[in-house]
C-alpha cells in the first residue's frame, strides 16, 4: 500500500481535482492521531490569561483562517475555469502493467460515461527498451530498441449524439436478427466478425454469436467460444448492438437462404437497401463471406465501432488468454524481445506464387500443389517469381529476415519469438536465421509440460497464443503483409504506438543482390529506408485524404485515437 505523502506548500499549486483525489485516498479516520489528545482551554478566573488577551487570540485566529479559506476558494475557481473536466487517469495505459488496469478503470467522473472500456482492452506488458551502459551497448543497438514517438495519441472512442440516441433502440432489438458465418484463419475471422457487428448496427438488428466455418486447410473445428470470451463480447457491445447466443424459437426455420454473393467494398446504404425489406418480413438474414465486403471508408461512429469490437470486445477466451499471458511473461521477464511473424508455411508459398528458395525438391512440390488448386493462387498470375519478389509480393525468407534485422541494429544476442506455423522445409528453412540469431523461441519451445495439449489441432487458438505474445514484444516485424500484420500494426498503435517494423521490400531487395555494397553501406541504406516505418502515428486517410481505402483496424488514427488529454476512453 502506498504511503501517505506529507503535504507541503508547493502542493497548493496542483489542480483541485488532484488535491481532492488525494484527500479521497486518505480519509479523515486514517490520519494519524496524536498519542495525547489536545485539550481546549477556556478562559476562566483561574487562567493566567486575561479576557482581553483571549479575545485578541481568537480574533487573530479567525482572521488567519478566513484568509486561508479565501485563498483556497480563489485558487479553486480559477483552476476549474482554466482546465478541462478532470480525469483520474493521467498516464497512457501502455506504460501500466496489464494486471492493474481493472482497478484503475473504476474511477468515477466524466470519463466513465457508459461501459468502462479501459478494463476491456487486451493490454500488452510494458515495453522494456535498452539503455546504454558504458561501452557494453552500442548506440545502434539502443536505437533498435527505441520506441517511436506516439505524438500524444491516445485511444478515444467518443460516439456522436445521434449514435447514442439510436443505441437506445438498436440495443433492445428482439425481432430482427443477423446470422453470420465466418471463415479463414484467426485474423481473417476477426476481420469478418468486426464487420458483421457493424453491419448488424447498420441494419438495426440483433446479431447471433458468429458461427465459425470449419477451416479446410488446417481442419480446425473450433467454435467462437473456444477462441473468444462470449460473455465479454456481449457485455462490451451491449450499448451498440444486441448479441444473443442463439436464435429464438420463433425464428427457427428448416431452410434459410445464405447470402454469400456480396460485392466488395459496399457502403452501409447498400446493405440497408438490400436487406432491410427481408429483415422486416422474415426477421432473419444469414450472411457468409464478409471478408473485405464492407467499405473501409465509413462514417466516424462506425469506424469507432470497428475499433471497439477489434480492440475491446474480441478478447480471447480465458484458458487461451491465461496461457498466452504466461508465455508472454516468460519472454518478457528475460528482457526485451522481438516477435516475428515468419510466413514460411507451404500454403503461403502456394498462394503467393513465389519460390521458397530451398531448391527444386520443395519448389516442385509447391508448383504441383498450385497447379492442382489454382484457386489458391492470389494476385498477378502472369508475373515470374523474380518479378513478384522485386515487387514486394513474396514473403521474406529466413536469410532476408536475418540480414534485415542485422542492418537495423539488432545484436546477435537478440531474443526472437517466431510466430506462425511450421515452415516448409523445417530446420533447413530456418537455418540462416538461427545461425545469425541463436536465441530463437516459439510457443512450442516456450510452453512447459502439457500446456499446449488442449489446443492441438486448433490452429486458431495457436494463432491466438502467437497474437498475445507478439503484442507484448518490444519490437514486432512481419515477413509478409496479411491479416496478422495489419491486426498487429493497429493493435500496437492503439496500445501506445509500440515499435512495428514494416519491411520496405520493394525498395530494399535490390540492395540485397548488389555485390558492390559493403555491409556498413548496406546497413546505412536499410536504416534510411525504414526511418519512417517503425510504427509512428499515421493517418488512415493520409495527408490529403488519398488513402481512404485503408482499414481503421490497421490505422486507428484519427477516428479511434486523438490527442485530447482530458479522457483516455470515452464511449457509449
Amino acid at each position: 500500500m502506498a504511503r501517505a505523502r506529507s503535504f507541503k506548500p508547493p502542493l497548493m499549486s496542483e489542480t483541485p481535482s488532484r488535491f481532492l483525489h488525494l484527500l479521497s485516498l486518505y480519509p479523515l479516520n486514517s490520519i494519524p492521531k496524536s498519542p495525547r489528545p489536545s485539550k481546549l482551554i477556556l478562559p476562566n478566573s483561574s487562567s493566567s490569561s486575561t479576557p482581553s488577551s483571549s479575545l485578541v487570540f481568537f480574533a487573530i485566529f479567525a482572521l488567519i483562517s478566513s484568509s486561508i479559506l479565501f485563498l483556497l476558494s480563489t485558487h479553486t475557481s480559477s483552476s476549474i475555469s482554466s482546465s478541462p473536466a478532470p480525469c483520474l487517469i493521467t498516464s497512457h495505459p501502455s506504460s501500466l502493467p496489464h494486471f492493474s488496469l481493472a482497478a484503475i478503470s473504476d474511477s468515477d467522473g466524466d470519463c466513465d460515461r457508459g461501459p468502462r472500456l479501459l478494463r476491456t482492452e487486451m493490454m500488452p506488458l510494458p515495453v522494456r527498451g535498452m539503455e546504454r551502459r558504458g561501452n557494453n551497448v552500442s548506440e545502434l543497438e539502443v536505437g533498435f530498441w527505441r520506441q517511436p514517438d506516439g505524438e500524444g495519441y491516445r485511444p478515444c472512442l467518443e460516439f456522436g449524439i445521434k449514435y447514442r440516441r439510436e443505441s437506445a433502440v438498436v440495443a433492445k432489438e428482439k425481432r430482427r436478427f443477423v446470422v453470420v458465418v465466418v471463415s479463414g484463419g484467426l485474423n481473417q475471422q476477426r476481420n469478418q466478425i468486426v464487420d458483421a457487428v457493424v453491419i448488424a448496427r447498420v441494419l438495426r438488428a440483433a446479431i447471433v454469436v458468429p458461427i465459425l466455418q470449419v477451416n479446410l486447410i488446417w481442419g480446425d473445428e473450433s467454435e467462437f467460444s473456444d477462441i473468444f470470451d462470449v460473455e465479454h463480447f456481449k457485455r462490451t457491445l451491449q450499448a451498440d448492438v444486441r448479441v444473443v447466443s442463439s436464435l429464438p424459437s420463433t425464428h427457427l426455420v428448416s431452410r434459410q437462404t445464405v447470402e454469400a454473393q456480396i460485392p466488395f467494398d459496399v457502403t452501409p446504404l447498400w446493405f440497408r437497401t438490400r436487406f432491410s425489406k427481408q429483415l422486416n418480413e422474415e426477421g432473419l438474414i444469414v450472411l457468409k463471406g464478409l471478408d473485405s465486403k464492407l467499405s473501409k471508408n465509413l462514417p466516424s461512429d462506425l469506424q469507432k465501432l470497428r475499433c471497439k469490437v477489434a480492440f475491446h470486445a474480441l478478447r480471447f477466451a480465458q484458458p487461451v488468454l491465461e496461457l498466452g499471458n504466461r508465455l508472454a511473461r516468460r519472454m518478457w521477464i528475460e528482457g526485451p524481445y522481438v516477435a516475428i511473424h515468419l510466413r514460411l508455411e507451404k500454403d503461403v508459398w502456394v498462394r503467393t506464387g513465389c519460390l521458397s528458395g530451398l531448391g527444386s525438391e520443395y519448389d516442385d512440390q509447391i508448383s504441383q500443389e498450385r497447379s492442382v488448386r489454382p484457386e489458391y493462387l492470389t494476385g498477378r498470375i502472369n508475373m515470374s517469381n523474380s518479378e513478384r519478389r522485386l515487387a514486394g509480393l513474396c514473403p521474406l525468407n529466413a536469410f532476408e529476415v536475418a540480414r534485415l534485422l542485422k542492418a537495423l541494429g539488432a545484436p546477435r544476442s537478440t531474443r526472437l519469438y517466431i510466430a506462425g506455423g511450421q515452415p516448409c522445409g523445417g530446420d533447413r528453412a530456418m537455418k540462416p536465421l538461427v545461425e545469425e540469431f541463436p536465441n530463437l523461441t516459439t510457443k512450442e519451445t516456450l510452453a512447459r509440460g502439457n500446456e499446449l495439449a488442449p489446443f492441438i489441432n486448433r490452429s486458431s487458438v495457436m494463432a491466438a497464443l502467437d497474437y498475445i505474445v507478439s503484442l507484448s514484444s518490444d519490437v514486432f516485424m512481419p515477413s509478409h503483409g496479411g491479416n496478422m500484420a495489419r491486426a498487429m500494426q493497429g493493435h500496437r498503435a492503439y496500445s501506445g504506438h509500440r515499435k512495428f517494423i514494416k519491411p520496405n521490400k520493394r525498395m530494399m531487395l535490390p540492395f540485397f543482390e548488389d555485390e558492390f555494397v559493403s555491409e556498413d553501406e548496406f546497413g546505412a541504406i536499410i536504416r534510411k529506408l525504414h526511418e519512417k516505418s517503425y510504427g509512428q502515428p499515421e493517418s488512415r486517410t493520409g495527408k490529403r485524404g488519398r488513402n481512404r481505402h485503408r482499414d481503421v483496424i490497421a490505422y486507428p488514427v484519427p477516428e479511434c485515437m486523438c490527442r485530447d488529454n482530458s479522457c483516455l476512453f470515452r464511449a457509449t
